[in-house]
C-alpha cells in the first residue's frame, strides 16, 4: 500500500481512524442491502405460501413484513455499523435507545398480532357476534398492556438499568396497588366472568333488581345498560356478578295466564262454547299454544273461566301484539255467540215500608 495512503487512513478523527470510518461505511451500505434482500426474500416467499394455504396467520405475517419501512433499515444498519467505532457514551446510547426501541416495538407487533389472531380464531370464533367483539377488545387492551410492559423492561434493560432492582420495586409497588384498587380489579375479573359464562349478550333485555334495559356496552370495569325512559344505567361488572339478572331474551315463550267472568244466567250449551271458541281462536292467530280453558270456579257475581297459553317468542311486541288479537277475536267472537261479560253488580232490596198514619182533621 502506498505510504501516503497508509499515512491518510491512519489519520485519526474524534477518536477513529479512516480506515474505521471507511469499514463503518462498507458495513452500513452492506447490511442495509443485506438487509432489503432477506426482506425481499422472506416476503415472496410468504406470499407464495399464503396463496397455497387457506390459514390467515401466513397472510398477517406479510402484512406485518410489508411494514418494516426504510427507516427501520437505516437505524438497524446503523446500529451494526457503528459497533467497531469508538464513540462517545452519549452517541452510543442514542444509538442502542433506538435499535432497541425499533427491535423492541417490532417484535411488540408481531406478538400483539399473534395474540389477536389466536383470540380471534380460536377463542372467539363467532366475530359477528356483539358480546364476542366487545370481549376480543377488552382482551387484546389487557394483552398489549402486557406486553408494552414488557417491551419497556426490555428497553430500559439495553440502556444500563438495574431492571431487577425495578421489578423487585414494582412487585412491592404492585402489591400497595393491588390493595387500593380491589374494587377496579374485581371488575377486571367479574369483566372475564362475563365473557366466559355469558349470563347475558349485547343487545338483550335484563333485569337486575329493579333496573331493567338493553345491554349496549360490556367493558373491563363497567356494564352500560340503555333503559327503557332512554337514560343510561352504568353497573360495575362485579355487581352483575354478584346479582341475579332476568334475561328476558333467553326466554322461548312467554306464559299468558287470565280470568274471564260470564254472568250467572249464562245458559250452559254458551258456557260449552268457551274453551272450544278459544281454542280456535289461538289456532287462527298463530304464533301460540294453548295450555288449559277451564271452568274454574263459581265467583261471587260471575262464573269464573281461566285461560292459559304460550305466545311463542321472546320479544315482547310479538308478545302484545298476539294478547291484542286474541283479545279482539274473543270479544268478536262472544258478541257473535250472545254471551256477555260480567262485570260486579250489586242488588239493593228495599223492605217495604209501613202505610203513614192517617191525619186528623
Amino acid at each position: 500500500m502506498n505510504p501516503e495512503l497508509r499515512a491518510l487512513l491512519s489519520q485519526s478523527y474524534f477518536g477513529n481512524d479512516l480506515r474505521a470510518y471507511l469499514t463503518t461505511a462498507a458495513t452500513f451500505v452492506a447490511a442495509l442491502l443485506a438487509l432489503y434482500a432477506l426482506r425481499s426474500l422472506v416476503l415472496s416467499r410468504l406470499k407464495k405460501l399464503a396463496i397455497r394455504t387457506q390459514t390467515e396467520f401466513d397472510d398477517l405475517l406479510v402484512d406485518l413484513l410489508s411494514r418494516i419501512g426504510y427507516p427501520d433499515y437505516l437505524i438497524a444498519a446503523l446500529y451494526f455499523a457503528t459497533r467497531q467505532l469508538k464513540l462517545s457514551a452519549a452517541i452510543d446510547k442514542i444509538i442502542v435507545f433506538a435499535f432497541a426501541i425499533l427491535l423492541s416495538y417490532r417484535v411488540l407487533r408481531l406478538l400483539q398480532a399473534s395474540a389477536a389472531y389466536l383470540v380471534e380464531k380460536y377463542a372467539f370464533k363467532d366475530r359477528q357476534d356483539l358480546s364476542n367483539q366487545a370481549a376480543i377488545r377488552n382482551i387484546k387492551l389487557v394483552v398489549n398492556a402486557v406486553l408494552w410492559g414488557c417491551g419497556a423492561i426490555f428497553v430500559f434493560d439495553n440502556l444500563g438499568f438495574k431492571v431487577t432492582t425495578m421489578v423487585a420495586g414494582l412487585g412491592i409497588g404492585g402489591v400497595a396497588i393491588a390493595l387500593a384498587a380491589q374494587n377496579l380489579l374485581g371488575d377486571l375479573f367479574s369483566s372475564f366472568i362475563i365473557y366466559a359464562d355469558k349470563p347475558f349478550r349485547i343487545g338483550d333485555f335484563i333485569i337486575v333488581g329493579e333496573l331493567m334495559g338493553v345491554v349496549e356496552y360490556v367493558g373491563i370495569k363497567t356494564t352500560r345498560i340503555q333503559s327503557l325512559d332512554g337514560e343510561q344505567i352504568v353497573f360495575s361488572n362485579s355487581d352483575l356478578t354478584q346479582s341475579r339478572i332476568r334475561n328476558f331474551q333467553r326466554m322461548v315463550s312467554r306464559r299468558v295466564s287470565f280470568e274471564i267472568h260470564v254472568p250467572y244466567e249464562t245458559p250452559s250449551e254458551k258456557l260449552k262454547m268457551i274453551p272450544e271458541m278459544t281454542a280456535g281462536i289461538l289456532q287462527r292467530i298463530g304464533r301460540t299454544k294453548l295450555d288449559r280453558v277451564h271452568f274454574k270456579s263459581f265467583g261471587g257475581y260471575s262464573l269464573v273461566f281461566e285461560i292459559v297459553y304460550y305466545v311463542l317468542s321472546s320479544d315482547y311486541n310479538v308478545y302484545m301484539d298476539s294478547r291484542q288479537q286474541f283479545n279482539f277475536a274473543l270479544k268478536e267472537g262472544f258478541e257473535k255467540a250472545g254471551i256477555n261479560f260480567a262485570v260486579p253488580t250489586q242488588t239493593v232490596r228495599l223492605a217495604p215500608q209501613a202505610d203513614a198514619p192517617a191525619q186528623k182533621n
